[in-house]
Parts: C-alpha cells; sequence; structure tokens
C-alpha cells in the first residue's frame, strides 16, 4: 500500500510520520501531484495558519488536486479546516470539499485555543470509529472550529459543540491531532489505512 503525506507549509508532520512507523507502513512526504495521485491512500496533517497553508497549496497547484482525489483522503487538524469552504482566520478562501465555513471559537470564559484531551460522539455510521466506544478522548489544539453541520461524523463540545469529524465520499477529517491521541487516534488511522 502506497501512502502518501502532503508536503505543505505546515508543521506537525514528524508526528504523523512516527504514528505511521509505529503502525508499520511505507509512506512517501510530498508536493509531487503525481505521486499524490497514484498513492492508495492520502494523508493531508498540519498544524499551521489558513492563509499561508493555502498560499503554498496554490503555488504548488495542490490547491485544485486535492478535492479531485478519488482514493481515501484523511486530513487533520488544520487539514481539515482547508477542506471547508472558507475560514474566519484572516478571511481565507479554502478548497470547499465540505461546504461549511470555519469559525473562530469565542468565550469570555474559557481559554483560546482549545487544548488538550476531549471527548468525542460518533454521529451515525463513522467508519474511522469501528471498535471504539463513544466517548473516546483524543487531543486537540486549535483556535477555530467547524460547526456541527450534514458532514459531522463525530462530535465534542468546548465553548459550544462542533465537529469533531467529518466525512464527505472518500474524504474524512478530524479537527484533532490523531497521530498524538494514543491508541485512540492509533485505531482511527488504522481504521483509516483498512478502508
Amino acid at each position: 500500500m502506497e501512502i502518501a503525506i502532503i508536503k505543505y507549509n505546515a508543521g506537525n508532520v514528524q508526528s504523523v510520520m512516527y504514528a505511521m512507523d509505529r503502525i508499520g507502513v511505507k509512506y512517501t512526504w510530498t508536493d509531487d501531484e503525481k505521486v499524490i495521485e497514484s498513492a492508495d491512500k492520502v494523508i493531508f496533517p498540519g498544524v499551521g495558519e489558513a492563509s499561508t497553508a493555502m498560499a503554498y497549496l496554490r503555488e504548488k497547484g495542490l490547491d485544485q488536486l486535492i478535492p479531485k482525489l478519488q482514493q481515501p483522503v484523511l486530513a487533520t487538524c488544520i487539514g481539515m479546516q482547508l477542506l471547508c469552504r472558507d475560514s474566519e482566520e484572516n478571511n481565507t478562501t479554502c478548497m470547499g470539499v465540505f461546504d461549511v465555513s470555519v469559525k473562530r471559537f469565542i468565550s469570555p470564559d474559557l481559554k483560546i485555543p482549545h487544548v488538550g484531551w476531549n471527548s468525542i460522539q460518533a454521529y451515525g455510521e463513522n467508519p474511522l470509529m469501528e471498535g471504539l466506544k463513544n466517548d473516546e478522548y483524543v487531543y486537540f489544539v486549535h483556535s477555530f472550529y467547524a460547526p456541527i453541520n450534514p458532514y459531522t461524523s463525530a462530535a465534542c463540545a468546548y465553548v459550544q459543540p462542533f465537529s469533531a469529524m467529518m466525512q464527505k465520499d472518500n474524504f474524512y477529517a478530524a479537527q484533532f491531532h490523531a497521530e498524538i491521541s494514543g491508541l485512540v487516534g492509533q485505531k482511527i488511522i488504522q481504521n483509516f489505512l483498512a478502508l
């Protein structure tokens, strides 16, 4: 199985690579369109700022390629947000796989960003949660969120309920960092790789 991890202007890729190494799968970290297109599975991870990340993706033509991918794609953290229509983070136009606007958390009481372990609840059939129970804890670091919407496949509550996971066709997305969410995150990645 060929796995492509999309290389772009975003951090935290090293922990995704460590997660792949722990599971024992081969991967390529790449921004080469042909390699990404021919991979069996694509992982679109990241930590960063939306407008900078989108500028890099546009420069490489990946903003056109990613929404057209036919194989299973797993996007995490800012990767999930960039698959949405737009983001309040620097008023960024994103890729529009999910017809959702990403919002900024605003709270007088709770700390922003939302950092740490929080529980998620699956919505309906969620193949990535196979073998896991509801209320599993995963690790979040984010100041922006996708509201609950028709694509929501798992929810979390911080400030208000938001999409912890989304799915549309072959696109799977998680707001949390599956790669640093212990055995639960590892199981979610394994479930993705088994699709």
